[in-house]
């Protein structure tokens, strides 16, 4: 995050030196438009979502959103390590954390509000929990990590069926 200055920016985007200040006038302007571009770039396909909410809803179905969600955040390992960065900078930022916060807040409250359009098991608290698991799981995948070789598919799949229903047999499979 050091790095990341109005300066580092001018330079990256090759324009004259005092334009990112001009759109950003503080750092912790600079880190809220890095969040929210962050956030811009991990919106699901429409085409993708239209297809998955063509089938009826299931925990099967739950698991194909989670694993498109694990696709396309740990597919941008470095966006992903940039969010990671900006949460923790966030502790250090109160400004940065009040607008981080609304950011973060905002796509949880999307997250329930689709979950429940579309019929999936479970509620906000589900949601909340599953956030957290996959928060840690990309963590894990994209950090050190805690080395315990877990299939990613088959944690995000155990991961739905402990939390919204179905039982993992400890072996990968799972019993609904």
């Amino acid at each position: 995050m050091r790095g990341l200055t109005h300066r580092a920016v001018d330079l990256e985007a090759r324009v004259p030196q005092g334009t990112a200040s001009n759109y950003f006038p503080t750092r912790d302007a600079l880190l809220t438009a890095l969040g929210e571009r962050i956030m811009e770039r991990f919106a699901p396909d429409e085409a993708v979502l239209a297809e998955l909410g063509r089938r009826p809803p299931s925990l099967d179905l739950l698991v194909d959103y989670l694993r498109y969600i694990l696709q396309r955040t740990a597919g941008q390992p470095d966006l992903t390590r940039a969010l990671f960065e900006l949460r923790l900078e966030a502790v250090r930022r109160p400004g940065l954390a009040r607008t981080l916060g609304r950011i973060l807040r905002g796509g949880y409250r999307d997250d329930v509000a689709f979950h429940e359009a579309a019929g999936l098991p479970g509620g906000a608290f589900e949601i909340a929990l599953l956030h957290y698991a996959m928060d840690g799981l990309l963590l894990d995948l994209l950090t050190v990590s805690i080395g315990a070789g877990l299939n990613p598919d088959q944690v995000v799949t155990a991961l739905a069926h402990r939390l919204v229903g179905g039982r993992d047999q400890g072996d990968g499979t799972v019993r609904s």
